[in-house]
């Protein structure tokens, strides 16, 4: 047993001293074999968790997912003591300390008067504190963890800063339909296939965009509608799926489909 006072309730300090106690000598086996890699999946999961929550307004579930991801700082933290590299209070430093720089118009002399003036001045002090001296240089930065379809808007996005960008949709729309040919031709010859779908996916990105819509966000809802028309194919159907034609599966998406509306 090891020496731990349990409380009604807890703080910061106790999460710190639990995930301490966790991988010393005697804690959890599990915990004590894990490294940064092997947790690395872990961080993402419990951050689209908590995303999901916040979708779904779901505070109850929201709180228990923020909780979820403050544990996997805390146990990246605690590795990173173990091998002497920082703390868990060097994070909370420099997390302060980014704040106070990237907000001059709060703690220092710079002037925003709107959420837009703000994301200007929090860019402008982020590229001087990455040493990014080119609109290249802030488009390599972007993680490439994220989604594809998000860093793709990221990317772009900072492209557009830097005037590369075209003015309305149109010709978004354009390049579109000419990546689709080229993606067409590409599964005809059977050559390129995933270079000229990553090309269509990006244009499709830059069209979305420039519409005014998320490709993450949309792609996400295609997802669930998918679901919610399949679900309906499978109800309909007096058979197993896999013993119907493709005509018959056709109809029944129609029905499906139809009867949603």
């Amino acid at each position: 047993m090891v020496n731990f006072q349990m409380a009604e309730n807890y703080n910061m300090d106790d999460l710190l001293r639990i995930m301490e106690l966790l991988r010393a000598p005697g804690g959890c086996p599990w915990d004590r074999a894990q490294t940064h890699r092997s947790i690395r999946d872990n961080m993402l999961e419990e951050a689209y968790e908590a995303a999901d929550a916040i979708d779904r307004m779901d505070m109850d579930n929201l709180k228990e997912e923020l909780g979820d991801v403050l544990l996997q700082v805390v146990f990246h933290a605690r590795m990173a003591q173990e091998t002497g590299r920082f703390t868990f209070d060097d994070v909370v430093d420099g997390i302060c300390k980014k704040l106070v720089y990237r907000h001059p118009h709060v703690f220092g002399t710079a002037k925003a008067g709107d959420p837009e003036g703000a994301l200007s001045a929090w860019d402008a002090q982020k590229r001087a504190e990455k040493g990014q001296r080119t609109a290249a240089d802030a488009m390599d930065s972007v993680a490439r963890a994220l989604p594809a379809l998000t860093r793709a808007a990221k990317i772009q996005g900072k492209a557009a800063k830097a005037g590369f960008d075209w003015d309305e949709v149109s010709p978004a729309l354009d390049k579109l339909s000419e990546e689709l040919g080229e993606f067409q031709s590409a599964v005809r010859e059977g050559s390129n296939t995933e270079e000229e779908l990553g090309d269509l996916l990006f244009a499709a990105v830059k069209a979305g965009r420039l519409a005014g819509v998320d490709g993450e966000t949309a792609l996400q809802k295609a997802c669930e509608k998918f679901i919610r028309r399949f679900r309906a194919v499978e109800t309909l159907a007096e058979r197993p799926l896999d013993q119907m034609s493709v005509p018959e599966l056709e109809a029944l998406w129609r029905r499906a489909k139809r009867e949603e509306t």
